[in-house]
């Protein structure tokens, strides 16, 4: 026999929404609530009263907050590979390409700073699902393919696409941890992107030619 308690637990549950996309809608305010207070600051009764739904309503999306948080990586690796594709997907010389990827990455780290972190974390995780270490490695991937083009091609030199994916990785994302600590002191981060670009394609280069990173400069013929 159901009890009163339950009974209202039920007619919470199955109170009409305000949004079209529940799911959505909260992980759009999910995403608000990581980016100003941080993700200890978010639960779903909080965004339910955020959003003007009853707290139960979540729970036909997400079993707990750890789902949410994982939707949130998930979210947040998806549109990252996203714009790297873009990025590769680019008309133009190799060298030109793997820059534009380059600062795809920066801006997408500089911009989306606590949910890049979110994403790692979550990636990394003992119980991250397959899904969220698919998206997070394809992240790698896609610069690696693109490498193995650049080295058929002779711009960038011999060696494992994927190591020398995770070093052009770690200089970028470097480069976003600086400007968002604001440690860049006056430099503009356009500008210390162009140079850390410039470095780093240098030096993956043939030896070390500097015609990679020539190529790759913006105003390049």
């Amino acid at each position: 026999m159901t009890t009163s308690r339950e009974e209202t637990a039920l007619a919470d549950a199955d109170a009409p929404y305000h949004h079209g996309n529940l799911r959505e809608a909260l992980l759009a305010r999910a995403e608000e609530v990581l980016a100003t207070s941080g993700a200890d600051s978010l639960s779903l009764r909080a965004l339910a009263r955020d959003l003007g739904v009853s707290h139960a309503a979540p729970g036909r999306h997400f079993r707990d907050r750890q789902a949410l948080l994982d939707a949130l990586a998930v979210g947040g690796f998806t549109r990252l590979n996203e714009r790297l594709r873009a990025a590769v997907g680019e008309p133009g010389p190799i060298a030109t390409r793997l820059a534009s990827m380059g600062r795809a990455y920066v801006g997408f780290a500089v911009a989306h700073a606590p949910l890049l972190s979110l994403m790692f974390t979550a990636k990394h995780a003992d119980r991250s699902s397959d899904e969220l270490r698919e998206l997070g490695h394809r992240s790698l991937e896609i610069a690696a393919e693109l490498i193995a083009l650049a080295q058929r091609e002779g711009v960038i030199r011999a060696g494992d696409p994927a190591r020398l994916a995770q070093v052009a990785f770690s200089v970028v994302h470097g480069l976003a941890a600086l400007a968002v600590g604001s440690l860049l002191d006056d430099t503009p981060l356009e500008e210390a992107t162009d140079l850390a670009l410039d470095v780093l394609l240098t030096g993956l280069g043939p030896a070390g030619s500097a015609a990679a990173a020539e190529t790759a400069r913006p105003d390049a013929p």
